[in-house]
């Protein structure tokens, strides 16, 4: 008797991480991310003695120190992040389907890959997949490689599986109501500060010139949770960190605009990373450690770091409604 298939499966998607905070891991990982066109899309030939020469051999060192202030007993925060925000998902994909439905995680870059995930699932019988990235708004250089290396996969494959992927839900109500309800909360523990800072992982200008809607989405992010929250234009600022290179990328700049608050008397600032679905580097060092000490050092007061949704109830709840209306009809 053959078992029943699922109806679907989920692949859960998020950037990746390396699979222990050491120089090689680093290098190895940085390797893939770096080397994908989608994420650095200079000539391969100006680009790679760079990344070669340069960016592997002098930067692996000093951010597996950074991952090693920031890893958990268990893990990278990502990945740990990430297998609750999988677990918790399965269980309210059960309650509401009443069956098992397989949720499975992949990484753009790294541990388990996408294909992975994909092999995962097919193991389970199924036959027809949403894909869900974790990123809030999209950009060429997140969702767009998701799509890229499941399509390269799946050139390989005899069987092809049916894919749905969910490519944004910047402006779902209950994503901004996750992310206020999560502002709130720190509100009613430390108080409302002087303004609240939405950074968001930056990208070249370039791209946006060139047609991407990431900076639209992230602006109307803003509002939307501004809006949610109450906040008059002065309580609130949209920046943008974690730059990489000298060509220009979207502005403000979360450093540069840390250090010169205190010279506007705004030395109270709460900071919320909404692009953000899981805590990881970029949040935990960059923006908790980093920019703290930058704020601080310019004369700044109080700087609290609202943490980012991870497997917070109304999160894992907004993922199956995610789920739920990409699988409709399966």
């Amino acid at each position: 008797m053959n078992p029943i298939k699922p109806d679907f499966g989920v692949l859960l998607v998020n950037l990746g991480t390396p699979e222990a905070p050491t120089p090689l891991a680093v290098k190895r990982f940085l390797k893939q991310f770096l080397s994908d066109p989608r994420v650095v899309d200079l000539s391969p030939w100006l680009w790679w003695p760079i990344l070669n020469g340069v960016v592997l051999t002098t930067r692996p060192k000093k951010v597996a120190q950074l991952y090693q202030s920031i890893w958990w007993p268990d893990g990278s925060p990502l990945m740990v992040v990430s297998g609750r925000q999988q677990q918790k998902l399965a269980e309210d994909l059960f309650a509401v389907y009443d069956k098992t439905i397989p949720v499975e995680l992949g990484m753009t870059y790294g541990s388990p890959s996408l294909m992975d995930g994909v092999a995962k699932l097919r193991k389970q019988g199924v036959d027809r997949i949403v894909v869900l990235p974790l990123y809030p708004q999209y950009s060429c250089s997140t969702v767009a490689p998701v799509i890229d290396s499941l399509y390269s996969g799946f050139a390989l494959l005899r069987d092809v599986p049916e894919v749905r992927v969910n490519k944004e839900y910047y402006q779902n109500p209950l994503y901004i109501k996750a992310l206020a309800t999560s502002v709130r909360k720190h509100w009613q523990q430390y108080g409302q500060a002087q303004k609240l800072l939405m950074s968001f992982h930056g990208v070249p200008k370039r791209y946006v010139e060139q047609g991407d809607p990431y900076y639209s989405q992230c602006k109307q992010t803003a509002k939307l949770l501004a809006a949610e929250l109450g906040l008059a234009r002065e309580q609130w600022q949209l920046c943008f960190q974690s730059r990489f290179g000298k060509e220009p990328w979207l502005t403000p700049y979360t450093d540069e605009l840390l250090t010169s608050l205190p010279n506007d008397n705004i030395t109270h600032v709460d900071v919320i990373c909404p692009a953000f679905a899981a805590d990881c580097l970029e949040t935990l060092e960059e923006i908790s450690v980093t920019a703290k000490a930058s704020f601080l050092k310019a004369g700044g007061k109080h700087y609290h770091f609202i943490p980012c949704l991870n497997d917070n109830d109304v999160h894992i709840e907004l993922l199956c409604q995610l789920v739920q209306n990409q699988a409709k009809g399966w």
